[in-house]
């Protein structure tokens, strides 16, 4: 084993976890799951059978990752946030053939207790504010609160907002990291030097 796991972790036979991944208390990852390297599985979380999680990312307590739900490398998912994987589950109706796929793109956010209805993309580095609900694709960068989710920004990949029209064509450079970003129209791409 080349992870760390805590004595009171579940972790079904079959299940692959990347080197130098923590799995923290009370956490069950089911056998079909595949995690990558140093990923780290807070307190409570449950990762389901057909689950992909990439390198780096921080699953905070109490989020469950539900079937057909893929992260790429360095996503963040903030604590009590939700996925699910039926748009319309109903108790007495087996719907399990009718999963959707919900991708999260490299280096996105998550905010605490956010909701993510399946069958959306969320691109690279976006960020979702705490409490949101996303119930449609997310571009890349873009910063989204509200209920339902509204895009009101830009973010860097350091994670600071970008000031920038929501429209339109601009450049800027990131305060932090001086990293630069062009918006053509509704789509912000880094200028890579």
């Amino acid at each position: 084993m080349n992870y760390s796991a805590h004595s009171s972790a579940i972790i079904d036979e079959g299940a692959i976890i990347g080197e130098n991944s923590r799995v923290w208390h009370f956490v069950h990852v089911c056998g079909g799951a595949r995690i990558g390297k140093g990923v780290s599985l807070g307190q409570n979380v449950f990762v389901g059978n057909k689950v992909v999680i990439g390198n780096n990312c921080k699953i905070q307590n109490n989020v469950s990752i539900y079937d057909n739900v893929t992260l790429e490398d360095g996503v963040f998912c903030g604590p009590s946030m939700v996925f699910t994987n039926v748009y319309n589950p109903r108790s007495l109706i087996e719907r399990k053939d009718q999963y959707r796929d919900t991708l999260v793109q490299k280096g996105a956010t998550l905010g605490a207790n956010c909701t993510i209805v399946c069958g959306v993309t969320i691109g690279k580095y976006a960020f979702v504010g705490a409490g949101a609900v996303i119930n449609r694709d997310v571009p890349s960068y873009a910063l989204m609160v509200g209920v339902p989710a509204k895009q009101i920004g830009w973010m860097s990949e350091f994670g600071e907002q970008l000031k920038l029209p929501l429209e339109g064509c601009g450049q800027v450079t990131c305060e932090h990291s001086a990293a630069i970003y062009t918006l053509n129209g509704k789509t912000l791409q880094k200028v890579e030097a």
